[in-house]
């Protein structure tokens, strides 16, 4: 037969449809472990539905989105294999941008895109996804996988994810009523959580020539498993946002301190910032000593070792420090605000 005149399939153009209706019933199972009774109808309907009834119980309700990907970590998970964990990292880093004005998260949608859909890799990454849903009581409502023949390379794909939260109007966080004197408690991260990683592939592979596989001897794990470690949800400080006494919350996340907490600082303060105040995680120590990285450098690029930065009267600090659901992030003192511009200053020699 002609081969201009020969019939050809999707399949024939790389698209595997029999692997996206394996993937749809493996992923099914695990997005329905994440329904609450607000949500509405079933799963592989064309959009989700939640029921906002009780936004009737808020005075003003305000939506609160943020959307995000996890960036080139994923080239870590791709050499490594390891797949079950940044699916945790998209659902946490969007539930961390949103819960800083004070927004509990509600529903989730994912995008994941590859060149060659693989059900066992997308298993594994809506795994991630739905464990982190279910910890903090976020229903995963909706999603797309897409397979894309020729837009990305061979054991590749890419992931981003959607959140939708509300709070109530006279509870948004904004701080707008930081001033000189309030106090700057920083809460511990787990690792690079999922910033920064370009330039930690860089130093890991190529000026230091190890392997995910070797063995990062500080902490007895190799580097894959220290740089895969999974982003933290901090929705244990609700507890203490619904007491009432924080006036801002800065995520650390692209742009480290100096470009992070900027963004809650009222134009006529500035957050002075200990970085001898607490000890960066042993990556932190690996990754700027081999990359000679500057100080100022280091700490707008990656977290070092603070996840979240919470600012609050003086009057607060002990309560906040003491405050029992947040001990497992360590809270300790980092700063406090001063009279400014609202800028980030950093005092100390580096702490790694």
């Amino acid at each position: 037969m002609n081969e201009k005149n020969k019939s050809i399939s999707y399949s024939d153009a790389g698209v595997n449809l029999a692997a996206w209706n394996d993937t749809k019933e493996r992923i099914g199972k695990l997005v329905k472990t994440t329904y609450n009774d607000r949500v509405v109808g079933k799963f592989g309907q064309f959009g989700g539905m939640f029921n906002v009834s009780f936004f009737k119980n808020m005075k003003n309700p305000i939506m609160v989105t943020s959307v995000d990907g996890v960036g080139t970590k994923l080239k870590i998970a791709a050499a490594t294999g390891v797949h079950n964990t940044v699916g945790r990292d998209i659902v946490n880093h969007c539930i961390d941008d949103i819960l800083v004005m004070g927004a509990r998260p509600l529903v989730f949608l994912d995008y994941i895109a590859t060149g060659v859909l693989s059900p066992d890799v997308t298993e594994q990454i809506v795994i991630g996804l739905s464990q982190a849903c279910r910890e903090s009581g976020v229903a995963l409502i909706g999603g797309e996988t897409a397979e894309m023949p020729g837009m990305y390379q061979k054991g590749d794909y890419d992931i981003a994810g959607t959140i939708v939260g509300v709070v109530d109007e006279e509870k948004v966080i904004d701080g707008s009523k930081i001033k000189n004197g309030d106090v700057v408690i920083g809460l511990r991260s787990s690792g690079l959580h999922t910033n920064g990683y370009s330039l930690a592939r860089k130093i890991v592979e190529e000026i230091c020539g190890k392997k995910y596989s070797d063995k990062f001897e500080s902490e007895n794990k190799t580097f894959g498993e220290v740089l895969l470690e999974p982003h933290i949800a901090y929705t244990p400080l609700f507890s203490a946002i619904d007491k009432g006494y924080i006036k801002g919350i800065a995520h650390l996340t692209g742009g480290g301190f100096q470009n992070n907490i900027d963004r809650i600082l009222p134009a006529n303060c500035n957050a002075k910032i200990d970085i001898n105040s607490w000890t960066p995680q042993p990556i932190f120590k690996f990754l700027t000593k081999n990359g000679n990285m500057l100080r100022d450098e280091a700490y707008r690029t990656f977290n070092m070792g603070i996840g979240m930065a919470v600012v609050v009267a003086k009057d607060y600090e002990k309560i906040l420090l003491n405050e029992a659901d947040i001990q497992k992030f360590c809270p300790v003192k980092i700063g406090e605000i001063i009279d400014g511009n609202g800028i980030v200053e950093l005092s100390g020699e580096t702490s790694v």
